[in-house]
């Protein structure tokens, strides 16, 4: 692979796609065997939104592969942004005391603009609503990991489709690798999916539908990606309008089929109330798994875009 910088799902096709897949296998299995592969390295986190999985799951897998990171975490109010530079200025400034920037931005676009500033390797951890590719590669990776296979599913997007990135994300990556897939969009009028996700979908020949009531997904989804409603992406009037739409529970867990799988990229909310021992034992609920399962995916992606470079 040999990416100056990963800001979107389309740059992963194929090949490149079960190339991370196999790589990440192998570290999870024998994660010793990569335990200096990038020392000396350095990687930045520059947030300027909040995080705890993406962050510290980048973090972690530098520290992992031997590397060493630097960090801030609210780059919004503790960097010199607070002074009014630019996003290029910072990229090319950081790109000069790290091997690689990891960054998350509450703009849309940001993440390019730091890329093509950067003289060093950018990753995109989201930026406003536009994507979050790498949540994309853990989740689709999940679903290789949970099924076998990315042929023949039935994938029910659930909650705020018009602000997640995750799922935007998400529907690139797989409209792109997945073979007879299916999405089913459910979500309140006013947080419908995009215009230009429907657009990709029609040209990559990708089933989809729209949903309103959750009750006709739950037994048919192989998939179901629930998402929290993104409050701080909207009115309060828009978010009282979908707060509590659509939850899932103990109530409506039974029609759920025994080999679908619940996911959820994090935190989650109101949209998701189990109790923790059915969290522990149910092997439908996936999102902690996924989440586990982020690590492993950014450990090689770190990797090919590092090691592989020199």
């Amino acid at each position: 692979m040999d990416l100056k910088y990963f800001i979107e799902s389309q740059q992963v096709d194929h090949l490149l796609l079960y190339e991370i897949f196999e790589l990440a296998d192998r570290i999870r299995q024998r994660p010793f065997a990569f335990a200096e592969s990038l020392k000396g390295k350095v990687l930045a986190t520059l947030f300027y939104e909040p995080s705890t999985r993406t962050r510290l799951s980048f973090e972690s897998a530098m520290l992992k592969l031997g590397g060493q990171v630097v960090s801030t975490e609210n780059a919004k109010e503790f960097s010199s942004a607070v002074k009014g530079e630019s996003i290029e200025d910072t990229a090319r400034i950081v790109s000069a005391y790290a091997d690689a920037i990891v960054i998350r931005h509450y703009l849309d676009g940001a993440a390019k603009k730091a890329a093509e500033a950067s003289s060093v390797p950018v990753i995109n951890a989201g930026d406003g609503k536009g994507q979050h590719p790498t949540q994309a590669l853990l989740d689709v990776y999940t679903i290789y990991r949970e099924f076998g296979s990315l042929c023949n599913l039935k994938i029910a997007l659930v909650g705020d489709l018009a602000s997640g990135r995750t799922v935007r994300s998400l529907c690139y990556l797989l409209g792109k690798v997945g073979k007879n897939i299916e999405f089913i969009f459910v979500s309140p009028q006013h947080l419908k999916m995009g215009q230009d996700i429907k657009d990709y979908l029609t040209k990559h020949e990708i089933s989809f539908r729209e949903e309103e009531d959750l009750s006709k997904v739950l037994p048919i989804a192989d998939v179901i990606y629930m998402t929290r409603i993104q409050k701080e992406r909207m009115s309060l009037e828009e978010y009282e309008q979908a707060k509590g739409k659509y939850v899932l529970n103990m109530e409506n867990l039974g029609l759920v089929r025994a080999g679908a799988r619940i996911m959820h990229p994090l935190p989650h909310v109101e949209e998701l109330d189990f109790p923790f021992d059915v969290e522990q034992k149910d092997l439908r609920i996936a999102y902690f798994r996924e989440a586990a399962n982020g690590l492993y995916v950014r450990m090689a992606l770190l990797q090919m875009m590092l090691k592989e470079r020199e």
